[in-house]
């Protein structure tokens, strides 16, 4: 297949519209036709150079930095096109977005649904909003869930409104409260999990996550919700948001969650398929955060999905 490489190495001076915003979602910006895993590949190898240095993914830019883009050869397909998105798609998204005025949105995404195309995801939720709002000149992801959890998501439509949510998210004035499914009894009295977490990338270019002493900082809150047959129905807040932070601290106490594919096991999983659950049962129920424009106090509530909603019937009963 072709390639069409970029004509030359880039030095982009970063602007006050970009202040703090992290190192991929910058390069995903001015990269759009570029998929995500060629954009982290080039960080890990230090061809991405913020003043002269390596740097890493979730380095924060500051005003004045200079971010030296190579070459990047992209594969024609990796366009998207708005006619490439199924109209079932679209209309799926567009019935649930949960809030929106002329500052930001928030969806609830459904469970398989990855936040941006790449890494073999032709579109994702990021791009299909896009296509719904054509006339909106900049849509960014605020923060990120994985593609197997559902529930709520924050998009910006303006650059000063993204720089001002993600000076909230650093200050830890977002409240992120997720439910989810363990399954087992999760211990009695158990509230705090505090153990760090480690991101190891695999030969086969994947990764896995894993409680270790060298890891980044990680803490969860849990409490439960309801006991169900053979299973606990947990809600979760987090102090930090690292990559399958619940997932890995459940596991850490004996109680993988519900459909976890990668942490879980994979016999458990397969009865609760024949039930109706064939995916991951975690969902970003609230999302709570200040207006950057109004300055109101906003707390949103995803409503579970109806898969989510009848397995706990189910299981209750």
């Amino acid at each position: 297949m072709s390639q069409t490489p970029s004509p030359k190495v880039q030095f982009v001076e970063v602007g006050s519209e970009d202040e703090g915003q992290r190192l991929d979602n910058f390069l995903m910006r001015h990269l759009r036709k570029a998929p995500k895993t060629l954009i982290y590949r080039v960080i890990r190898k230090g061809e991405v150079r913020v003043n002269k240095g390596r740097a890493k993914a979730n380095t924060r830019l500051n005003v004045g930095d200079v971010v030296r883009i190579p070459p990047i050869k992209v594969p024609p397909k990796t366009e998207i096109k708005d006619s490439d998105i199924p109209v079932s798609e679209l209309s799926r998204i567009e019935s649930n977005i949960l809030y929106e005025d002329k500052d930001l949105m928030v969806v609830n995404k459904p469970s398989g649904v990855a936040v941006h195309g790449g890494g073999g995801v032709h579109f994702g939720l990021i791009e299909t909003v896009r296509a719904l709002r054509p006339l909106a000149k900049r849509l960014e992801l605020v923060h990120r869930i994985d593609r197997d959890t559902s529930g709520c998501i924050l998009i910006a439509k303006k650059a000063s409104v993204l720089k001002n949510l993600h000076a909230q998210m650093r200050a830890d004035k977002f409240d992120k409260r997720y439910l989810a499914i363990v399954m087992g009894q999760w211990p009695k009295g158990l509230t705090k999990v505090d153990l760090p977490l480690r991101k190891d990338h695999l030969k086969d270019g994947g990764w896995h996550v894993k409680v270790a002493k060298d890891g980044k900082s990680a803490i969860s809150f849990f409490q439960v919700e309801k006991h169900l047959k053979g299973a606990d129905l947990v809600s979760v807040k987090l102090k930090t948001g690292r990559t399958h932070q619940i997932r890995v601290h459940a596991l850490s106490q004996g109680c993988s969650l519900m459909g976890d594919d990668r942490y879980g096991d994979r016999e458990v999983n397969k009865k609760y398929r024949s039930m109706g659950m064939k995916r991951l049962a975690l969902h970003a129920q609230f999302l709570g955060f200040t207006h950057p424009v109004t300055e109101q106090e906003m707390l949103i509530e995803a409503p579970l999905w109806h898969d989510f909603k009848r397995i706990i019937e189910t299981l209750d009963n």
